[in-house]
């Protein structure tokens, strides 16, 4: 008999051990920082106790509640607008052929791919050299402002995500519903718009994580009053780690986490509905 080899020889044990050095330097911070949110010393340093001080200190502090605040307004509006663009570019790629199609398609995903700061930078001259001020003393203007430097990711990763769909779905659908008279309006919102509303949902759910998130492109076009939650926490973190960002942190690592899973369970559904099974 050919003597079986063991299942823990040397290879296996260092693919296991570099598997938990990577998850481990990945979600150990998240793990201390949720744990030194609980604790009741105002210092990092030592455990002195649990407590749950630090979280109804941030829910009644009324900066971090107008952060919020803003943030919120500010990814909504972005979501909104790049849902409707992202829908129809990634449609308009999928059905029609164009001259510069392809250099089209690669600029559209750029912001996929270019840094924040070169984003935020150029957002800025733009907005300069058309002499639009950030500080003109109106809170919406300058809330607009970071509204447009966000509608430019947004609508890249929204596109992306329903141009995946789209190359999944049955091209005769359509041309089905226009043999039965259907006007290509009705052809689109009523057979195509169902078929990607998972995957228009999904693509929202991400860009929504990813504006809520934002701080450097958010910082450079943001006017006075405009104050967003990573605007907020960087301005407090400058004076040294307190606990009540600690909690804040674990908050928002809740939310997206929830966020994300709900974009995929939507995904994974739509996927098992298209299989049928």
């Amino acid at each position: 008999m050919t003597p079986t080899r063991s299942s823990l020889n040397p290879i296996v044990l260092l693919q296991v051990g570099f598997i938990l050095l990577m998850f481990g330097f990945m979600y150990l911070p998240i793990l201390v920082l949720a744990v030194f949110s609980f604790n009741e010393s105002p210092y990092s340093a030592g455990w002195k106790g649990f407590t749950l001080q630090w979280y109804q200190r941030f829910f009644a502090d009324a900066r971090i509640l107008s952060a919020l605040s803003d943030s919120l307004v500010i990814a909504i509006l972005a979501v909104a607008i790049a849902a409707v663009i992202g829908t129809l570019m990634a449609v308009g790629l999928a059905k029609y052929r164009f001259p510069g199609k392809g250099l089209y398609q690669s600029i559209t995903y750029l912001p996929l791919i270019i840094p924040d700061i070169s984003i935020a930078v150029a957002t800025l001259v733009f907005l300069a050299s058309i002499a639009i001020p950030l500080s003109g003393g109106l809170i919406q203007l300058s809330l607009s402002t970071v509204v447009a430097a966000h509608v430019v990711f947004c609508i890249s990763y929204i596109a992306l995500v329903v141009s995946t769909r789209m190359t999944n779905l049955n091209p005769h659908l359509e041309e089905a519903a226009l043999d039965l008279g259907a006007t290509p309006t009705q052809a689109f919102v009523k057979v195509l718009l169902p078929e990607l509303a998972p995957a228009i949902l999904s693509g929202c759910l991400l860009a929504f994580v990813l504006s809520m998130d934002d701080f450097l492109i958010a910082s450079f076009t943001a006017g006075g009053g405009t104050n967003t939650l990573p605007m907020e926490i960087f301005s407090r973190i400058r004076r040294g780690v307190q606990p009540d960002i600690n909690a804040l942190s674990v908050v928002l690592i809740l939310v997206s986490g929830l966020l994300f899973g709900l974009a995929e369970s939507i995904r994974y559904q739509s996927e098992r509905r298209r299989r049928g099974d």
